[in-house]
């Protein structure tokens, strides 16, 4: 069992832990998920994700083999610029999806932590078979420590706590500063449908940084906490965002989850044939929100049509804090995705009632 350098902290806390991609990891502290939820949504939530994994690209031919490798268009990326894509097989459904940060003389790469050793296994597997000796793959996991600040105070609390103005900086974009004197990477990236950022850096000052933010909070009165998965998954599956093995996986199309958006098919990349033949053909399935009426909709449970036919599956499913409602992700037939389209989910045996509807579930704070 691995455990982040923050496992300590976490359990002096009194975080409930669990096993997560082979790390043992904070799933919610006494606080519970429900408010942890609702701290993020309106102030502060830290989140400590040092599982997942960095990987760092470099060399002549860096540029050229990134842009073959993934889905989306990142030729006209400059230095600082963030974005989010997929890493495909040759079959077009998702091995990955990933933020690609451009720093100067490099791509810093961060994938999700039950992918990370089979996605550097396929880029790897890449560069050789196009023998691509001008192209260096590093692991940087074991020596970055990545945590994350959300919330609609994130940005006042690193501004606080920086050395540069890291308001001035744009949504998706990155660079570099002092936060609380540790050198960071600084990504204004997120998973929680908030303002807020992504701090990569030296794995020793982990604990120094993240106690020293939760300070820094309780100084200039800013409410800051620390956060599970739990609540973390909530946060993402309110603000539509997709996680790898439910809304993605090796058996999903971008184009049957709804991201086709992230693949430029005017660019060649791994995948992209299948991609387009699927586009050609249609697909037989899309996913969809649904708020559901009468229990928890949990993955697998059967999704039917109002004649009690069989139409989809629940990939996804949950309370909404915010929302205040429980809703599922699933796929269903195409003719049944538009929204206001009346569904049924099975739940404990029994149909419950059902509805398609638009993503996200909630209007984030800065887009209010």
């Amino acid at each position: 069992m691995n455990q982040t350098r923050l496992h300590a902290w976490h359990l002096a806390a009194g975080a409930k832990m669990a096993t997560f991609a082979g790390f043992d990891m904070p799933i919610s502290y006494p606080l519970g998920s429900v408010e942890e939820h609702l701290v993020t949504r309106r102030s502060v939530g830290l989140f400590d994700i040092d599982h997942m994994g960095q990987v760092e690209v470099t060399g002549p031919g860096a540029d050229d083999f990134v842009s073959g490798l993934v889905s989306a268009r990142v030729l006209d990326m400059k230095d600082g610029d963030a974005r989010y894509s997929l890493l495909l097989n040759e079959e077009g459904t998702v091995i990955d999806d990933l933020f690609i940060y451009r720093i100067p003389g490099a791509w810093w790469i961060v994938v999700n932590a039950s992918n990370k050793e089979e996605d550097l296994a396929w880029m790897a597997a890449r560069a050789r078979e196009r023998k691509r000796d001008d192209v260096v793959i590093e692991d940087r996991s074991e020596e970055t420590y990545m945590i994350a600040v959300q919330g609609p105070r994130a940005i006042e609390l690193l501004d606080a706590a920086s050395d540069s103005s890291i308001s001035a900086y744009p949504r998706f974009s990155s660079g570099r500063a002092r936060v609380l004197g540790a050198p960071c990477l600084v990504g204004r990236t997120g998973y929680t449908g908030e303002d807020g950022v992504e701090l990569f850096f030296p794995a020793a000052e982990a604990e120094r940084l993240w106690t020293g933010l939760l300070a820094e909070g309780g100084k200039r009165g800013i409410e800051a906490a620390a956060i599970g998965l739990a609540a973390r998954d909530s946060l993402r599956f309110e603000a539509g965002m997709p996680l790898h093995g439910h809304e993605l996986s090796q058996s999903i199309s971008p184009l049957e989850a709804g991201f086709k958006w992230a693949c430029d098919l005017e660019k060649e990349f791994v995948g992209k044939g299948a991609v387009e033949k699927l586009a050609a053909a249609g697909v037989s399935r899309k996913l969809v929100g649904l708020s559901v009426q009468g229990g928890v909709p949990r993955e697998g449970f059967e999704v039917q049509d109002e004649a009690g036919r069989k139409v989809g599956a629940v990939v996804a499913g949950m309370f909404c804090p915010t929302a205040k409602l429980f809703a599922a992700n699933a796929f269903v037939e195409p003719a049944l995705a538009k929204s206001g389209t009346a569904l049924k989910v099975v739940i404990r045996g029994k149909p419950a009632p059902a509805v398609v509807v638009k993503r996200p579930l909630y209007v984030p704070a800065y887009r209010r």
